[in-house]
């Protein structure tokens, strides 16, 4: 019987966000936008540094259970709004580790992308709406 050989100790491996992480951390940053707070003031709220909610955000740092209730009761959600959309994501993708954010939740969670949806839900004649996004996408067309 040979001896057992112990293993040369290399660097660990770097600790990657989980997907889910990053789609709850997502919806606390969109959440805590729409309704015009600053990290700072949730990290108050929380007793927090703005940096540690700025790593709950980008799924750096997972949100404990009883910390997530909090954010929720702050920010005026259940608890299921942090989750909308991760039910719908394949299993396969979250095991392959995609987490790629949405298009669309990556725009809403952009400065300018709340600005400007918010600016528009504002607009309540449908026909200037209409005119609106004519005019982005007529912006948006790549000259041929």
């Amino acid at each position: 019987m040979q001896p057992l050989r112990k293993k040369k100790a290399g660097p660990l491996p770097k600790k990657q966000a989980n997907p889910v992480d990053g789609q709850v951390g997502n919806r606390v940053r969109l959440r805590r936008m729409l309704v015009g707070m600053s990290q700072e003031r949730l990290g108050e709220h929380l007793g927090l540094t703005f940096q540690q909610v700025q790593k709950y955000e980008k799924g750096v740092n997972r949100i404990g259970a009883g910390r997530l209730y909090q954010v929720a009761q702050i920010l005026g959600v259940p608890i299921n709004y942090f989750y909308e959309g991760v039910i719908e994501q394949s299993a396969e993708s979250i095991r392959n580790g995609d987490s790629s954010t949405p298009p669309v939740m990556e725009f809403l969670s952009s400065g300018e992308g709340l600005q400007l949806t918010l600016a528009f839900m504002r607009i309540k004649d449908s026909k200037v709406r209409k005119r609106v996004v004519d005019l982005v996408k007529s912006l948006a067309e790549e000259p041929e």
